[in-house]
């Protein structure tokens, strides 16, 4: 009786090529990535003050809440309000700009007092932050 040999059925070109799949995935992931747009947060929900004449600030870098208890979130991170001035210049470049988003139940003093130490720091684009009004 013969014994007949197995072949190897191990063959190369049996498999499935990947590359293109794979070649797929990383496009879309790059697609996806530079058409994302991102969104910058204070941390802290602000009910911000209403004006017909608020603008868009496109080049903002830092963000500051000063909330209606009058605690002071930097870039989501809460920050004593001595050191404000410190923590933001360490973020924003020299062409870039503060934005602060006080809560319409917090003080002006509190206000004002965080705009002057964000500018004694060096800070000299800071803008104050308020809604659109519909009317």
């Amino acid at each position: 009786m013969r014994r007949r040999r197995l072949r190897d059925t191990s063959d190369d070109s049996t498999g499935i090529d990947l590359t293109p799949m794979l070649d797929v995935v990383f496009i879309m992931l790059i697609f996806f990535i530079v058409t994302t747009s991102f969104i910058k947060e204070s941390g802290v929900e602000i009910d911000r003050p209403e004006s017909s004449q608020a603008t868009a600030r496109p080049d903002t870098q830092v963000l500051v809440a000063i909330t209606a208890e009058g605690a002071v979130w930097v870039d989501g991170e809460a920050v004593d309000a001595h050191r404000v001035g410190a923590r933001v210049a360490d973020l924003v470049s020299d062409d870039g700009s503060v934005v602060v988003q006080a809560d319409r139940r917090s003080t002006t003093g509190e206000l004002i007092e965080v705009m002057d130490r964000i500018r004694k720091a060096g800070v000299e684009n800071v803008a104050v932050a308020a809604s659109r009004d519909a009317g």
